[in-house]
């Protein structure tokens, strides 16, 4: 969703088209969540390869990370009964916060295909282009996007994989960017942020 609000604000998308997207997004999201039982959690104080190892590892269910916020801050996903014994490795691995969080889906992962899918659908029926004078970064790969690149398809793409906010803060600091401003209901992302410092 971030994404895709930056972007007709850049000028690769018209406002009323980024709104209806927008909203559309969640819809998908909501819509297609496979039948399960689904959780997220967040970990906090362990590196990410650490929760990563602990994911792969975890041989009852689906768990994967979705989140990776910011060096410290990481989200995982995925099947109930996983994500609870993915939360206890990571209390025995030394996390210093573990936290199951209110959602019911396995956001930011593969299991989302059906709905990335059907976004893509959508996003083919609006006119994006590419803005060469503005740089956006991506939350997919942390990295700005290129002429080249497919954004409906990068943007489908935001649904089913894990958001790489960590990596698109790192590429604006290697950038000089000096200011962030958060837009929402609140300053999660900004309160973690600085909390990991």
């Amino acid at each position: 969703m971030e994404n895709i609000l930056v972007s007709y604000i850049r000028g690769y998308i018209s406002f009323e088209d980024g709104i209806k997207i927008v909203r559309k997004r969640g819809e998908l999201m909501q819509e297609n969540v496979p039948e399960g039982d689904w959780k997220m959690a967040g970990i906090i104080g362990l590196e990410d390869e650490k929760v990563e190892k602990i994911c792969k590892n975890i041989e009852n269910g689906f768990v994967v990370p979705a989140n990776y916020n910011c060096p410290g801050q990481i989200v995982i996903s995925g099947e109930g009964l996983a994500v609870q014994e993915a939360m206890e490795k990571a209390k025995e691995e030394g996390a210093r916060k573990v936290i199951e969080l209110k959602t019911s889906g396995p956001f930011h992962t593969e299991k989302l295909k059906v709905a990335a899918e059907k976004l893509r659908t959508e996003l083919d029926q609006i006119n994006v282009k590419i803005n060469t004078n503005k740089k956006i970064i991506k939350n997919l790969d942390g990295k700005a996007y290129m002429e080249t690149d497919n954004i409906k398809e990068i943007l489908s793409k935001h649904v089913m994989s894990p958001v790489k906010f960590k990596n698109t803060l790192e590429e604006m600091l290697n950038q000089e960017v000096d200011t962030f401003i958060e837009i929402g209901p609140r300053k999660n992302l900004i309160w973690v942020c600085k909390k990991n410092k």
